[in-house]
C-alpha cells in the first residue's frame, strides 16, 4: 500500500448526486471490486499502482475546508464520493472527524456512506447535526460473496451492528443496496428491519469492466439484467412486506 501525504486545491465540490460532494482521502483501502472509482482514479491522481493500491492523504483537507465554507452557498454535502471516508487510515489521520467538525460549525446537511464501523467513533458529532444521514453499503447478506468483492471491508453482519447502534441514537440510517450481488434478498432485508430508515437499491452499472472478474469466479448470471430485475423486485416485495421507505436506482 503506498501512502502519500498531499496538499489539495479543494475538498469541497459540485456534485451530481447531492449539492457537494467531500473527499478527505484519494485513494481506498477497501479495494471493493465492483467500484467505479478504480477505472478512473489511478489515471486522474497519476499513481500507476492499481485502485486499492494506494491512498493520497490530503493533510490540508481541514483548513481548505474551512476558506470554502465562507464562501459556500449551504447545501448537503456527500462524505464520500469516490472512497471510504471511514477506510482503516482515517483511524490515524482523522480527516473525516475533523472535516465533520468544521461542516458541524455551520450545520451543514451531511451524507454520510461507508463501510466501516469506524463510523461509530463519530456519534458524538453525529447527534449534534440538525439534518444528517448515516449509510453503510451492504450489497449482499452472504459474507463469502461479500469478502470476494470487497476483500478489506468489514464483514456484513458488522455493518448491521453498527447501523442498529446508529439508529438506536434516533439518527437516520440508510443501507445502499448496490451494486445487487449474489445472496437472499429477503434475508438480507429481515436483518435490516428496526434498523434503518430507507434503502436505496442498485444495481452493476459498470458491467463490461469487471466481467472477467465474475466469468473467472463463476457468477455470469449475476451480470444479467434478469438477475437484477429478480433480485430487486424480491427486495422491493420484502421491503414493502416490512414498511420501509426506498428508492430504485434502476430500470
Amino acid at each position: 500500500m503506498v501512502i502519500r501525504e498531499i496538499q489539495a486545491k479543494s475538498v469541497l465540490n459540485k456534485s451530481k448526486v447531492f449539492d457537494y460532494c467531500l473527499n478527505p482521502y484519494t485513494g481506498c483501502q477497501t479495494n471493493c471490486q465492483y467500484c467505479y472509482a478504480r477505472l478512473f482514479m489511478p489515471r486522474y491522481s497519476g499513481h500507476k499502482e492499481s485502485w486499492g493500491e494506494f491512498v493520497d492523504v490530503k493533510v490540508n483537507a481541514v483548513d481548505i475546508l474551512k476558506k470554502q465554507l465562507e464562501r459556500t452557498k449551504k447545501g448537503t454535502v456527500w462524505i464520500s464520493s469516490v472512497c471510504d471516508p471511514y477506510q482503516s487510515i482515517e483511524a490515524k489521520y482523522r480527516l473525516t472527524r475533523r472535516c465533520l467538525e468544521e461542516l458541524l460549525k455551520k450545520q451543514f446537511p451531511v451524507n454520510i456512506q461507508t463501510k466501516s464501523a469506524l463510523v461509530l467513533r463519530d456519534l458524538d458529532l453525529f447527534r449534534q447535526f440538525e439534518t444528517i444521514d448515516v449509510g453503510l453499503t451492504i450489497a449482499t447478506d452472504d459474507e463469502k460473496v461479500a469478502k470476494l468483492f470487497e476483500p478489506q471491508a468489514p464483514p456484513v453482519k458488522e455493518r448491521i451492528k453498527a447501523l442498529k447502534t446508529i439508529h438506536n441514537e434516533g439518527i437516520r440510517t440508510f443501507a445502499f443496496v448496490g451494486p445487487l450481488l449474489p445472496g437472499n434478498p429477503e434475508k438480507l432485508v429481515n436483518d435490516l428491519v428496526g434498523k434503518v430508515d430507507y434503502v436505496y437499491i442498485d444495481k452493476m452499472n459498470y458491467t463490461d469492466a469487471i466481467k472477467q472478474f465474475y466469468r473467472y469466479h463463476g457468477l455470469e448470471e449475476a451480470l444479467k439484467d434478469t438477475f437484477f430485475r429478480e433480485y430487486r423486485d424480491r427486495l422491493v416485495r420484502e421491503l414493502k412486506k416490512n414498511g420501509i421507505d426506498f428508492e430504485v436506482l434502476f430500470h
